[in-house]
């Protein structure tokens, strides 16, 4: 999101800081900051790669295409109501679910690790 949106604005990163090792002297905690903004940096790069890539994209459109149909919009604008939603899984049968394909997407994060 942090790429999609321009950058962080006045925002920051939360970045934590608290001691969860035996290294606790002053050398050790500058060590783990530089690694931490080094994981930072990585994990920017992979994402502009991803997103640069656009497989992802392809999928989330493709994935959530229906909130693009006729009942989907008015759904996400607020259009219909309960009793439409209804009658139409009564005179048209339940939609099927559709797998999210998590294993494949991780894998897809993965690539880019």
């Amino acid at each position: 999101m942090v790429l999609k949106q321009g950058g962080l604005g006045t925002g920051g990163l939360n970045f934590d800081a608290k001691l969860r090792r035996g290294s606790t002297d002053t050398q050790d905690l500058f060590y783990a900051h530089i690694g931490g903004m080094d994981t930072f940096a990585r994990g920017l790069l992979a994402a502009q790669k991803i997103i640069d890539d656009g497989l992802l994209e392809e999928f989330i459109n493709q994935r959530y295409g229906s909130y693009n149909s006729d009942l989907g919009k008015r759904i996400m604008t607020g259009e219909t109501n309960i009793d439409e939603l209804e009658d139409w899984v009564v005179h048209k049968s339940e939609p099927r679910p559709i797998s999210g394909r998590q294993e494949y997407l991780e894998n897809i994060i993965n690539s880019y690790l």
